[in-house]
């Protein structure tokens, strides 16, 4: 059986998987660890602050900061746990530099749906969110990192054609790392 990191980044209707890290009110960011084989704790998010949706990562992908692509998973319905892999639909990505250890990188989240959630309407990519869901998503990404040496900005938002490239991207970066 191959471990969560190593699963492919699409399943056989080519949608893409998202491993649930942090769910849904969880107010720890908990992290894949390849070597362990298991989820452990990245650090605890400042106070007042908790996941407004299940957030994770792609697996069988490296993006520009070394980590699998990060994903966040839209849906208030109930929130999973760690582990749970989501069947999802790239809505686009919000696009994040932040510094690294060799100067500033980026460290994009996309922004995900799970493929049968449908209670949500037609929402088809990220610019059919409204406005102030789209900033509050922006400001918490943003939040989670006040507390660390990463100095994280946004971007802003782009859709999904380019939440495509950036998942090829990082398709194309696990593959020639392994």
């Amino acid at each position: 059986m191959a471990a969560l990191h190593e699963l492919p980044h699409e399943d056989q209707d080519g949608n893409l998987r998202v491993v649930v890290e942090a769910p849904k009110g969880a107010r720890v960011k908990a992290k894949w660890d390849p070597g362990l084989g298991a989820m452990v704790l990245g650090r605890t998010l400042p106070i007042g602050l908790a996941y407004p949706f299940d957030w994770g990562f792609v697996p069988g992908t490296r993006a520009e900061d070394g980590d699998p692509l990060d994903a966040l998973i839209l849906c208030e319905d109930a929130s999973t746990w760690p582990g749970v892999v989501v069947p999802a639909r790239a809505l686009g990505v919000l696009r994040i530099e932040q510094k690294g250890r060799k100067g500033w990188v980026r460290n994009d989240r996309l922004v995900t749906m799970p493929v049968e959630l449908a209670r949500w309407g037609r929402i088809a990519e990220v610019s059919d969110l409204a406005p102030r869901m789209r900033d509050e998503i922006e400001k918490f990404t943003l939040d989670t990192t006040f507390f660390t040496d990463k100095d994280a900005r946004s971007l802003g938002f782009a859709g999904p054609g380019t939440a495509r490239q950036l998942v090829q991207k990082a398709v194309d970066a696990y593959e020639k790392e392994r």
